[in-house]
């Protein structure tokens, strides 16, 4: 991207006694953009959150966000950052606008500015109905609302989002869905989230880290390719060896259903220039294999994560999440 990035993540490592939390850990994220950042309980995520929120240091490599080393001026690039954690930091016997003057004070904004901040950051929230209601009064849903605007009122170049939609309903989840989009328009995002719909619907890049490395870095476009057809189950009356199968142009491995068919998986997500169903339907044609069945199908945001997290976890990976907690 042309934009300069608002954080440069540069070899991060991060060790608990013996245990390796990151390792070596680089990615960017600019302005515009929601990065969804996902992983599978262990790898790494909380630990890079609070390592990017300077409530953790790390082993080796540094952080930039807006270009200033988050080390060695961490005061100067907090500023620049909003970060709402898994459990947003709500005082429940505060009222919403007690709460944000609070934050706004924590903030450093200046007196003369800080009604124009907090009333900006309602609107954008939605929380312009709800100013003088007691936030322990308030539904789940408007709760994480006001966790989000204490991370915006300061109008941060950053915002992290750590989780911002468990527990809430399917009408909240797309409330705060559409309010995560409207962020990235001024801000950049760096968004949490075990839901993948949620990656789908708001984030226009995906990283998957999984015991600490970075397995995958994607745009959404780039991922919705991979999940064109990836394989095709085929019934074939005569069935002939899975070895003249597996030989066929574009196939990289042939699997034997139950029900006498066979799954073929392709060699190539490239399926507008090397589609194998072609030479297949040739193929049987000249052969008399008697095609019946030809079923596509597609790997889903759901099977790209489990394709690359599905190796063995070893329980020592748990302390990852646990030191972070």
């Amino acid at each position: 991207m042309d934009t300069p990035a608002l954080v440069r993540v540069e070899h991060l490592c991060r060790y608990f006694g013996g245990t390796c939390a990151l390792n070596d850990l680089s990615f960017e994220v600019h302005r515009g953009e929601v990065l969804g950042f996902l992983g599978p309980n262990g790898a790494g995520k909380s630990t890079t959150m609070q390592i990017l929120s300077g409530n953790l240091a790390p082993s080796a490599g540094r952080v930039l966000i807006n270009g200033v080393d988050m080390l060695k001026q961490p005061r100067q690039a907090k500023a620049a950052l909003g970060y709402l954690p898994d459990q947003p930091p709500l005082y429940r016997e505060l009222t919403v606008d007690e709460y944000l003057q609070y934050c706004a004070r924590l903030r450093r904004i200046p007196r003369g500015e800080r009604r124009l901040a907090i009333e900006r950051a309602k609107q954008r929230c939605g929380l312009t109905e709800v100013g003088r209601r007691l936030i322990g009064n308030l539904s789940k849903g408007y709760q994480q609302r006001v966790g989000i605007a204490q991370a915006i009122v300061h109008m941060p170049a950053l915002v992290i989002l750590d989780e911002p939609t468990v527990g809430l309903d399917p009408i909240q989840m797309r409330e705060i869905r559409a309010l995560i989009r409207e962020l990235s328009a001024e801000h950049g995002v760096i968004l949490s989230t075990h839901i993948l719909p949620e990656i789908q619907a708001t984030c226009d890049r995906v990283q998957i880290i999984h015991k600490g490395r970075l397995m995958l870095s994607d745009t959404l476009a780039g991922l919705q390719a991979r999940m064109h057809s990836s394989s095709v189950v085929v019934g074939l009356h005569n069935m002939p060896p899975l070895t003249e199968l597996a030989a066929l142009p574009g196939i990289g491995s042939v699997e034997l259903l139950a029900d006498g068919r066979v799954r073929l998986h392709h060699v190539s997500p490239d399926l507008l220039t090397h589609n194998p169903a072609e030479a297949l339907v040739a193929r049987a044609v000249q052969q008399g294999w008697r095609l019946y069945e030809l079923i596509p199908e597609r790997a889903s945001l759901e099977q790209i994560f489990v394709d690359i997290t599905r190796t063995e976890q070893h329980p020592a990976d748990d302390v990852t999440r646990d030191a972070a907690a």
